[in-house]
C-alpha cells in the first residue's frame, strides 16, 4: 500500500513538474493561430569588397585550397494572431534566424493593418503545406471578419518580396 501511495505521489510530481515546465515553454492561451512559413537569407560579406573585375580580391585573397563559406544568416517567418480582451486580434509578424543554438527571434512586429481593423482573425494559412517555400520572402492568408456577426470571412494576403518589403492587402480573385 504505502509503495503504490508513494509511486501516485511520484508520478503526480513529475506530472505537475511538466506542466510547470509546459507553462514556460508554450504560449500564452490568448494566442490563437501562429503559422511559419517562407524563408529569409542574408550574407555576410561587406559589398564594399565586391569588384566586377575581380583584381582587388585577387590582391587581398590570394587563391587557397580551402574556399571559405561566407558568413550567411538564414531563418523563417511567423504570423501569430494575439486575441484581445475585447475579442479582436492583433497580428504579429516575426523574423526567426535558424542557427545551431536553436531558433532565435530577430525582430518582430505588429502589423497595424490589421489592428487598426479591430478584425476577429478565423485562420491563418501559408501558401503551401509543405513547408517548402521555393523563393525567398512569405506569402500567407490571414483570414478574418471585422463584424463578429458576419457569415463569411474576409481574405488578406501577408506577402514580404525577396527585398524584405512587406505588403498587407485585400485579396483579390
Amino acid at each position: 500500500m504505502r509503495r503504490a501511495y508513494f509511486l501516485a505521489a511520484l508520478a503526480f510530481t513529475s506530472l505537475t513538474g511538466l506542466a510547470r515546465g509546459a507553462e514556460e515553454v508554450l504560449p500564452a492561451a490568448n494566442i490563437i493561430f501562429v503559422t511559419s512559413t517562407g524563408y529569409w537569407e542574408e550574407s555576410g560579406d561587406p559589398l564594399n569588397v565586391l569588384d566586377l573585375t575581380g583584381e582587388a580580391e585577387k590582391k587581398q585573397n590570394p587563391p587557397s585550397t580551402q574556399q571559405a563559406e561566407p558568413d550567411t544568416q538564414r531563418g523563417y517567418y511567423k504570423l501569430i494572431a494575439v486575441r484581445q480582451p475585447e475579442g479582436n486580434a492583433h497580428i504579429y509578424l516575426q523574423q526567426i534566424a535558424s542557427s545551431a543554438d536553436g531558433p532565435k527571434i530577430i525582430s518582430s512586429a505588429e502589423l497595424e493593418e490589421f489592428s487598426a481593423m479591430k478584425a476577429y482573425v478565423t485562420d491563418i494559412r501559408p501558401e503551401t503545406s509543405d513547408g517548402i517555400s521555393r523563393q525567398p520572402g512569405l506569402f500567407a492568408t490571414v483570414y478574418l471578419k471585422t463584424d463578429p456577426a458576419a457569415t463569411e470571412s474576409e481574405t488578406w494576403t501577408v506577402l514580404i518580396d525577396d527585398i524584405g518589403d512587406i505588403k498587407v492587402e485585400r485579396e483579390t480573385n
